[in-house]
């Protein structure tokens, strides 16, 4: 420790470190982890939608798995992200462990390609006239400033998203790139140093290496980062093949800390994907470790591990540590997700009483966190309906269990809509694509609309309960006019359900014409009751309990046709203006006005 500390003293009193060489790394390091930060997620918001259909084909095959994950964590450039969106999958039950093994083992292997971006600062002139004209359009230094500018302009003129999010990838990689570059020329101060060297030499014992790999991926969160900084370090000629090895072993352990801290508040099968990452990078470590070693103690591997490293050498150690590591590991994927599983134990079977799984994690990705949220709105479209279907039924055959259910159902909506709103509102903090904010406008106002079915269910459901209670009915024509209502609603009910659960557009044009008849039946009923009070037919008290029925049930074809005209007017494209629409469609339609009449003779009134 002595010697440590004489070493630091002698480093840092050296003559060639001063306050602008260490603002000069500091800069560096600031600027290669914003350039990474805004890459990353240029990548992130330019692959949403890809990224949506590649996980859609997820699969239990755990090669598939293994090249999804690494596809994934190739384009957005962050085996940290992929894990911590795996955690949040897992967390949601939109993947299981068995998958999620696969894919964290591509992620690990995909996150190798950034350190080969990154080595290309390394770049040096060849000795020959000749070839130095020639390779000089390849250094970094010359085709860096030209990405960088093309990315400005991008960025501060392009009016669509895509042009934009590509002009953050160009601009995040041009600043990644120069803070490097800072950082290695900061450090070559430190080849003249030699008490650098004896520091870094303590590096070499395994133990101190992983331990300090483990520590500085930990503090900047990002194993790609880390390396980076190991790349630069490589400018002062001081660091050894024996020191960077297990530094490196380190790094892929303290990648890991990003998912330890993400499934902190998520499910046990999410906290047992996290272990799964954590596991398996342990493990690989000490079998590669303990077997380079051995290998060494057998072979004596000192001339390699006393060569100086550079940029491509730490770029191959990381990649081959990685390929290794999934060679030897792959086939015993399933004993890491026992362990796992063994470390988390199911202690409870208590599970969300709404079924509704929604994870800020998968903000990462907005694209994915909006499909996660319109998987919701459907099964709240599905309860919502479903109450209002069982509540229609209650008026002609009452059950008190039955509307018990429909109030728990209207509860059950009410959470959900709770729970998806402050979902959306906080997601659409974090997403800028135009498709996107589309997907959250329609998925907030449709919620809106389904938890007012729900409450128009309990209505009908009171109503059905009084006449129970009451022991009424109404009278003949009054309940055949009212079941002619009741059928007209459940159609609207069920064309505004199917045409959003499964994005059919045609269902959803039929609502709109489906629900002007139910106003014209709503206003046929209410006419005819009058005339049958005129005749004594009908009473007064079973005039306001069909007022109010009437009522309910036109309430929900105007929400039912809220719900199908936000599916056309955004799927135009178009901001979300229901009066101009409702007008379009109503006036001028020929498509209109032919199912207008289809449905005026399929639900006919007496008058």
């Amino acid at each position: 420790m002595q010697n440590f500390l004489n070493n630091f003293h002698a480093v840092i009193t050296h003559e060639s470190v001063d306050i602008y060489m260490v603002l000069k790394l500091l800069l560096g390091l600031a600027l290669f982890l914003f350039g990474m930060d805004v890459m990353g997620e240029g990548l992130k918001k330019s692959a949403g939608n890809k990224l949506k259909t590649i996980l859609g084909k997820m699969t239990s095959n755990k090669f598939k798995g293994f090249l999804l994950g690494l596809g994934v964590t190739v384009i957005i450039q962050s085996s940290s992200a992929t894990t911590v969106m795996v955690v949040g999958f897992v967390n949601s039950a939109t993947m299981t462990l068995a998958q999620a093994v696969g894919v964290i083992l591509g992620a690990n292997v995909g996150t190798a390609v950034t350190a080969w971006l990154t080595a290309m600062t390394g770049m040096e002139m060849a000795g020959a006239e000749g070839i130095t004209a020639g390779l000089q359009y390849f250094k970094p230094d010359f085709w860096m400033p030209i990405l960088a500018i093309i990315g400005i302009c991008f960025t501060m003129m392009a009016k669509k998203n895509r042009y934009k999010q590509l002009g953050n990838i160009l601009l995040g990689f041009g600043v990644l790139m120069t803070g490097m570059d800072i950082m290695s020329d900061a450090v070559s101060v430190l080849k003249s140093i030699p008490e650098f060297g004896e520091i870094l030499v303590m590096f070499e014992n395994p133990f101190l290496g992983v331990l300090a790999g483990t520590v500085l991926t930990a503090i900047v969160q990002s194993s790609s980062a880390s390396v980076g900084i190991l790349q630069a370090l490589t400018a002062s000629g001081a660091i050894s093949f024996g020191v960077a090895i297990p530094i490196v072993m380190g790094q892929n352990i303290g990648t890991c800390v990003t998912a330890m801290l993400s499934s902190m508040s998520s499910s046990k099968n999410g906290k047992r994907a996290a272990l799964i990452h954590l596991y398996f990078n342990i493990i690989s470590v000490v079998l590669v470790l303990s077997g380079f070693y051995i290998l060494d103690a057998i072979f004596d591997f000192s001339p390699l591990l006393d060569a100086t490293t550079n940029m491509w050498h730490i770029a191959i150690i990381h990649t081959v540590f990685k390929i290794i590591a999934v060679v030897l590991l792959f086939p015993f994927t399933n004993l890491i997700v026992k362990l796992a599983t063994v470390s988390v134990p199911e202690t409870s079977k208590k599970k969300d009483e709404d079924g509704i799984l929604l994870d800020e994690r998968l903000f990462i990705t907005p694209a994915i966190a909006v499909e996660q949220a319109e998987i919701a709105a459907r099964k709240m479209a599905v309860v919502s309906c479903d109450a209002l279907d069982r509540a229609l039924m209650l008026l002609t055959n009452y059950d008190s269990k039955s509307a018990d259910l429909v109030r728990k159902a209207e509860d059950d909506a009410d959470k959900m809509e709770d729970k998806i709103g402050s979902y959306l509102v906080k997601l659409s903090a974090k997403n800028s694509s135009g498709e996107g904010s589309r997907e959250i406008t329609k998925l907030l106002h449709i919620i809106g609309d389904l938890e007012r079915i729900s409450d128009h269910a309990v209505n009908i459901a009171e109503s059905a309960e009084e006449m129970k209670d009451k022991g009424v009915q109404f009278s003949p024509a009054a309940q055949k006019e009212l079941n002619t209502m009741i059928a007209a609603v459940r159609e609207v009910l069920w064309n505004a359900r199917e045409g959003f659960i499964n994005n059919n557009m045609d269902m959803a044009a039929s609502v709109e014409p489906l629900e002007e008849v139910i106003d014209d039946l709503r206003d046929d009923i209410k006419l005819n009751h009058i005339v049958r009070l005129q005749n004594n037919e009908c009473t007064m008290e079973m005039g306001f309990i069909l007022s109010d029925l009437l009522t309910n049930c036109e309430r929900v074809a105007d929400h039912c046709s809220n719900i199908a005209g936000c599916m056309l007017e955004l799927s135009q494209d178009k901001a979300l203006d229901m009066h101009k629409y409702l007008f379009a469609v109503k006036h001028g339609n020929p498509e209109f006005d032919r199912r207008y009449q289809e449905y005026k003779e399929k639900y006919p009134i007496d008058n």
